[in-house]
Protein backbone atom coordinates (compact mmCIF):
# COMPACT_ATOMS: atom_id res chain seq x y z
CA UNK A 1 0.00 0.00 0.00
CA UNK A 2 1.30 3.63 -0.96
CA UNK A 3 1.67 6.46 2.42
CA UNK A 4 -0.35 8.77 2.03
CA UNK A 5 1.58 12.37 1.60
CA UNK A 6 1.43 14.35 5.04
CA UNK A 7 0.77 17.87 5.09
CA UNK A 8 4.75 19.18 4.80
CA UNK A 9 5.06 16.54 2.27
CA UNK A 10 2.00 18.44 0.25
CA UNK A 11 3.31 21.90 1.04
CA UNK A 12 6.56 21.26 -0.54
CA UNK A 13 4.93 19.95 -3.43
CA UNK A 14 2.88 22.80 -4.26
CA UNK A 15 5.92 24.95 -3.35
CA UNK A 16 7.56 23.16 -6.37
CA UNK A 17 4.92 23.46 -8.39
CA UNK A 18 4.41 26.41 -8.01
CA UNK A 19 8.04 27.69 -8.12
CA UNK A 20 8.07 25.80 -11.85
CA UNK A 21 4.18 27.05 -12.76
CA UNK A 22 2.98 23.59 -12.84
CA UNK A 23 0.78 24.24 -10.09
CA UNK A 24 -1.88 27.44 -10.07
CA UNK A 25 -2.50 29.16 -6.74
CA UNK A 26 -6.46 27.71 -6.90
CA UNK A 27 -5.17 24.35 -6.94
CA UNK A 28 -3.31 24.79 -3.57
CA UNK A 29 -6.22 27.18 -2.08
CA UNK A 30 -8.53 23.97 -3.16
CA UNK A 31 -6.13 21.80 -1.01
CA UNK A 32 -6.13 23.77 2.16
CA UNK A 33 -9.70 23.91 1.95
CA UNK A 34 -9.96 19.74 2.08
CA UNK A 35 -7.10 20.05 4.26
CA UNK A 36 -9.24 21.99 6.97
CA UNK A 37 -12.76 20.06 6.33
CA UNK A 38 -10.70 17.20 7.33
CA UNK A 39 -8.33 18.08 9.90
CA UNK A 40 -9.11 17.57 13.67
CA UNK A 41 -7.75 21.12 14.87
CA UNK A 42 -7.56 23.41 12.45
CA UNK A 43 -4.17 25.68 11.76
CA UNK A 44 -3.28 29.01 10.97
CA UNK A 45 -1.34 27.63 7.76
CA UNK A 46 -4.53 26.14 6.61
CA UNK A 47 -6.52 29.23 6.93
CA UNK A 48 -4.04 31.32 5.62
CA UNK A 49 -3.76 29.48 2.48
CA UNK A 50 -7.54 28.94 2.13
CA UNK A 51 -8.16 32.36 2.72
CA UNK A 52 -5.77 33.61 0.36
CA UNK A 53 -5.94 35.29 -3.33
CA UNK A 54 -5.71 32.91 -5.55
CA UNK A 55 -4.19 36.12 -8.13
CA UNK A 56 -1.51 36.59 -5.26
CA UNK A 57 0.89 33.13 -6.07
CA UNK A 58 3.92 34.74 -4.26
CA UNK A 59 1.29 35.23 -0.83
CA UNK A 60 0.30 31.38 -1.21
CA UNK A 61 3.84 30.12 -1.58
CA UNK A 62 4.97 32.29 0.97
CA UNK A 63 1.83 30.61 3.52
CA UNK A 64 3.22 27.01 2.15
CA UNK A 65 6.79 27.47 4.05
CA UNK A 66 4.75 28.04 7.38
CA UNK A 67 4.00 24.05 7.21
CA UNK A 68 5.51 22.02 9.79
CA UNK A 69 6.61 18.54 10.00
CA UNK A 70 9.00 16.36 7.65
CA UNK A 71 9.14 15.70 4.38
CA UNK A 72 8.70 12.16 3.22
CA UNK A 73 11.28 12.28 0.36
CA UNK A 74 10.02 9.06 -1.56
CA UNK A 75 6.64 10.04 -1.23
CA UNK A 76 7.66 13.68 -2.81
CA UNK A 77 9.33 12.15 -5.48
CA UNK A 78 6.42 9.97 -6.36
CA UNK A 79 4.02 12.89 -6.43
CA UNK A 80 6.83 15.05 -8.72
CA UNK A 81 7.01 12.20 -11.52
CA UNK A 82 3.11 12.22 -11.54
CA UNK A 83 2.74 15.59 -12.70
Amino acid sequence: METPPNHRTMAEYFIRGLTEGRVTAAEVIAWADEVIVAAAKTEDWMLDISTANADDRMGVLHHLHAVKGEIQPDVLAGLLSKK
